[in-house]
């Protein structure tokens, strides 16, 4: 079989309107000769939505609850497409991650996908249907309720394309990868095609098209990824391996910038190598990504540490700091929630130098302070006061010829 997985977004399926002109693109890919797996999110605001009655309920929602809440969301979305398809004159079937077999591990909202049987899609797909999945969710070895985070469903999507061998299509309301968000930076360029690995660095920094897990996964089985708009028939980005000749052509192929982290800073700690692995293995335990970090040592033998974080997991932050505060009671800590995290990935980075000059440059010329930077082979990010994200965003921008020339 030639099988295709296709994934749309919120924004894609945010009506019954919309979710009718999905089934006509999905029809039009199956007239080509594809067999046709489709992986779906919550219409719109659905999950978001869900969310606020949870906290109408109560401040601190059990997660094992909240996953069988948000589960509903993707399971409305695959009713109704199937509908529309059926509808349409065309054999569907949709199916919940329980149904499938997703295998998860055990962390509710943040579960990761071990596995996933393929039987039922496969024996549909053999007997001429159109399959309906939904994304963001999973089961654990006791077949509780998961979810897998925001944006799960692209991994969802990838995960089963790797299961299946297919080729996997991301349709969002964006017509591809770009520079930069285009709703931050007018006349940013689209990129028609990017390496895995800038694209994981741009994920994971904030650039919200394509969630960081799912280039990972697809780089790793390498899947071919094609991320295009929904609405149009625009040409999109493919997201592959890249070749050495195109290294030449761009020193930063894109930028991403989010408002999600905040800073944490902890003051007085007792200076060792075990206390760092004691602090960064308890967040780690509590699956918080921690990006960012600085490290400094007084000449008191007290260690000034600083790291940044998702803004979801402050609550697990403020516990973990407190518990050290009653073993060190001169512990000081403060939290910094109006940052902004700028970054710039290019694989060109390993071949020009001179890119962090440039940055610190254009801050320092119009009296910017950077808070924390950090560097990898391909990527520079650094933080600033979110009041000045708008402002770096279009200095860099047009620095590092992101924006399209009219």
């Amino acid at each position: 079989m030639n099988i295709v997985v296709q994934k749309y977004g919120g924004t894609s399926v945010a009506s019954v309107d919309k979710i009718k002109a999905v089934a006509d693109k999905i029809i039009k890919k199956s007239s080509e000769g594809y067999s046709v797996v489709v992986i779906v999110s919550a219409m719109g605001k659905t999950t978001d939505e869900l969310l606020s009655l949870a906290k109408e309920v109560t401040d601190s929602p059990e997660p094992r609850e909240m996953d069988m809440l948000l589960t509903t969301g993707e399971q409305i979305t695959i009713s109704l497409l199937s509908m529309a398809l059926i509808s349409k004159g065309y054999s569907a079937i949709s199916f919940t991650g329980h149904q499938l077999n997703i295998k998860t591990t055990s962390l509710h909202q943040k579960a990761r996908i071990k596995d996933i049987n393929t039987s039922r899609v496969i024996d549909a797909l053999e007997d001429n249907k159109i399959v309906v999945v939904a994304g963001f969710q999973g089961v654990n070895d006791n077949y509780e309720y998961t979810t897998l985070g925001r944006g799960g469903s692209d991994t969802s999507a990838v995960a089963l394309a790797a299961k299946l061998g297919a080729k996997c299509e991301i349709y969002t309301d964006v017509e591809g990868i770009y520079t930069m968000d285009p709703r931050k930076l007018k006349m940013a360029r689209k990129i028609d095609k990017i390496s895995y690995e800038e694209m994981m660095e741009m994920a994971s920094l904030g650039a919200g098209v394509m969630h960081y897990r799912a280039v990972e996964l697809a780089n790793k089985y390498k899947i071919p990824l094609y991320v295009a708009s929904t609405f149009s028939d625009e040409r999109g980005t493919m997201i592959e391996f890249e070749g050495e000749d195109s290294l030449e052509e761009t020193i930063i192929t894109g930028m991403a910038s989010s408002l999600d982290d905040i800073q944490v800073t902890v003051l007085n700690l007792p200076s060792s190598t075990g206390n760092l692995y004691r602090l960064f293995g308890q967040l780690a335990d509590k699956e918080v990504n921690v990006d960012m970090i600085s490290h400094m040592i007084t000449e008191a033998g007290k260690m000034y540490v600083s790291f940044t974080i998702p803004k979801e997991d402050i609550a697990i932050a403020e516990e973990i700091i407190g518990n050290w505060k009653k073993e060190y009671s001169d512990i000081k800590w403060e939290i910094n929630k109006s940052i902004a995290k700028i970054s710039v990935v290019g694989l060109g980075m390993r071949t020009h130098s001179g890119v962090a000059a440039k940055v610190f440059k254009a801050m320092d010329d119009n009296n910017i302070e950077i808070k924390m930077v950090t560097t990898s082979e391909i990527k520079i990010s650094w933080v600033v006061d979110s009041h000045f994200e708008e402002k770096v965003i279009t200095l860099v921008g047009k620095a590092f010829g992101l924006v399209s020339i009219e």
